[in-house]
């Protein structure tokens, strides 16, 4: 197969107790005509072995030494021949039509660009959480994207090939080397992306309906580590003003006030109350708008945070269990 329509970019590192599962999501499509790029970031568990023993000949396995997230897809994207590039975490899955329902998008709208969908949020014993990620599907705007990221994660996005060409760099200090994702970005690689695809380059950001990604939690992964991800997503913003400016100055403080919302329900979530509740009060002293904008998610994020601060930790891990109605987590 020389010219696949899609090619599935999955970094690999340090994820054996998942990538399997991640794998076999990919090789059950219902679309078959895809490749699997698998790049493997230096780790030293068992992940790699775990990859190989994969006999699929759909699957290659590139190796490269640690650079990070950022880099490993930008290895996978210099080497992918699909018409379409499908990011997928090592750590997460997909739903079984996900290939054929981007394709069907995606061929008959050539004007998008990015095609994503909702995700639903599991544990990392694979079990849902009851919530999902409900974004934006039309009429996505750069403000929309800075203010609530409709993409929602590294596993939800489809990217016309034509449309990373466009916001394609030269590695500052290595010749030779492309670069799409921003490699000095260790975390929030996807939104600085998303606002250079979509302020810098006027890509078209669409969505479908359906939760077509599994969204993987772990405790002391990625999106566990609140602060650090907070720096992140401010660093991908100053960013961001250096080629939207009015961008930023009109709707930077609306977004870091629903960015510090979505990581005080992310800190709820890790049933840390304190800085849950915390969270939530600089998410409204930065912009009192969230309580008109989206009153109903603030006051279930307060609620929430609130519980999880004073409530004794047991009520709350039983009100956290029982909790099974979906919702937008953004």
């Amino acid at each position: 197969m020389n010219t696949p329509i899609f090619s599935v970019v999955m970094p690999v590192y340090h994820v054996e107790q998942f990538v399997a599962e991640a794998i076999e999501s990919v090789l059950a499509q219902t679309f078959k005509d895809f490749e699997l790029i698998i790049v493997d970031d230096g780790g030293h568990d068992g992940s790699l072995a775990i990859c190989r023993g994969f006999q699929d000949a759909r699957i290659r396995i590139l190796s490269q030494r640690n650079r990070g997230l950022a880099a490993a897809r930008n290895t996978g994207i210099a080497a992918a021949r699909g018409r379409y590039i499908a990011l997928l975490d090592a750590d997460d899955r997909w739903h079984a039509t996900r290939l054929a329902m981007h394709f069907i998008h995606l061929n008959a709208n050539d004007r998008v660009d990015v095609s994503y969908s909702g995700s639903r949020l599991i544990d990392g014993d694979g079990q849902p959480l009851g919530i999902a990620q409900r974004p934006r599907l039309a009429g996505v705007r750069p403000h929309h994207i800075l203010t609530r990221n409709p993409v929602g994660n590294g596993s939800a996005a489809i990217i016309r090939r034509s449309a990373l060409d466009r916001v394609a760099f030269a590695h500052p200090e290595e010749p030779g080397r492309t670069c799409w994702f921003d490699e000095s970005f260790r975390q929030s690689e996807d939104i600085e992306m998303w606002l250079r695809m979509s302020a810098g380059a006027g890509c078209v950001f669409e969505g479908i309906s359906g939760l077509l990604v599994d969204y993987r939690i772990v405790e002391g992964g990625l999106s566990a580590n609140i602060i650090r991800q907070f720096d992140s997503w401010q660093q991908a913003v100053d960013k961001a003003g250096s080629y939207a400016p009015a961008l930023i100055k009109k709707y930077g403080q609306l977004a870091r006030a629903y960015q510090l919302r979505y990581l005080a329900r992310r800190a709820v979530q890790l049933q840390d109350g304190g800085f849950a509740f915390s969270l939530t009060c600089q998410a409204l002293h930065t912009s009192p708008a969230l309580l008109w904008r989206d009153p109903l998610k603030t006051l279930e994020t307060a609620l929430a945070a609130v519980a999880a601060r004073w409530l004794p930790q047991a009520t709350f891990q039983r009100l956290l269990a029982r909790r099974q109605q979906t919702g937008d987590i953004a």
